[in-house]
């Protein structure tokens, strides 16, 4: 069973959003985590096998750092955190370039199903995180933070104030890659998530699609995003379309804390 947080432990209040957010993934890790963590119409009913999902957080991961050193970016190896692991397909991945990595999510369930996957030797810690900072890390205590397909699923707001700790936490030298959605594209899927209530989308996905719990969707628009990450002395390197479904706009920035400015 995962040790809570200090911050949850010491019994500070929450941000609006983050409870619902921790019941439905907890929801969703128990019935299917590894589908929950890449949704995929022919994985849904345990159709993920499980080296199978794990080579596909290497594909991911192994990409982002040469574009990352591509860019002028490349951090050191010490310490990676990956941000809202999931059932650990990412972390395994940078298990494989740091010496140590730091998965955290809010899901109990899903980091249960990331000890079975654990593939690390040794080098993994996974941690239940379900606080709306980082206030578990001093500054400057990784060499990477790494997250994808999870700001998407939190409150504006709050992914927001995770954004500005991703930059705290990263030591001088050290860098980001953060995967958000730009923008909804104008598919039928795409427009119903931009214009139709959130009870609405709640129904369809829990009562017509049957998903275990319903996944909310938002986007971080590109300007917000590379200001934000700018603000909080950033330097964005690169940013790049990748896909992440035909109803997003799916972008990944890459970025370092060797001082400010944007590229263009």
């Amino acid at each position: 069973m995962s040790r809570p947080t200090a911050e949850s432990a010491a019994g500070r209040p929450r941000r609006p959003g983050l409870d619902e957010v921790r019941r439905d993934w907890t929801r969703l890790g128990a019935a299917a985590p590894l589908w929950a963590v890449c949704v995929d119409p022919a994985k849904r009913h345990a159709g993920w096998d499980h080296d199978e999902f794990l080579a596909s957080g290497r594909r991911e991961v192994d990409a982002a750092m040469r574009r990352l050193a591509d860019a002028g970016g490349a951090p050191g190896r010490g310490r990676a955190l990956d941000f809202g692991c999931g059932a650990g397909r990412l972390s395994n991945a940078l298990a494989a370039h740091f010496d140590s990595v730091v998965g955290l999510d809010i899901s109990a369930p899903m980091l249960a199903a990331a000890r079975r996957l654990d593939r690390g030797g040794g080098r993994i810690e996974f941690r239940l995180h379900d606080a709306p900072d980082l206030g578990a890390f001093e500054d400057a205590s990784f060499d990477l933070v790494y997250t994808d397909l999870v700001l998407q699923h939190l409150p504006p707001a709050l992914a927001r104030g995770y954004l500005a700790e991703f930059t705290r936490v990263v030591r001088p030298g050290g860098a980001l890659v953060v995967g958000a959605p730009d923008r909804e594209r104008r598919t039928a899927k795409g427009l119903v998530f931009r214009y139709a209530p959130w009870p609405v989308i709640r129904f369809g996905q829990r009562v017509l699609l049957r998903y275990p719990a319903p996944m909310r969707m938002h986007t971080l628009p590109e300007r917000d995003m590379r200001a934000l990450l700018v603000g909080h002395g950033a330097r964005v390197l690169a940013v790049e379309e990748y896909w992440a479904g035909d109803h997003w706009r799916h972008l990944r920035y890459y970025a370092t804390m060797d001082g400010p400015g944007a590229v263009s």
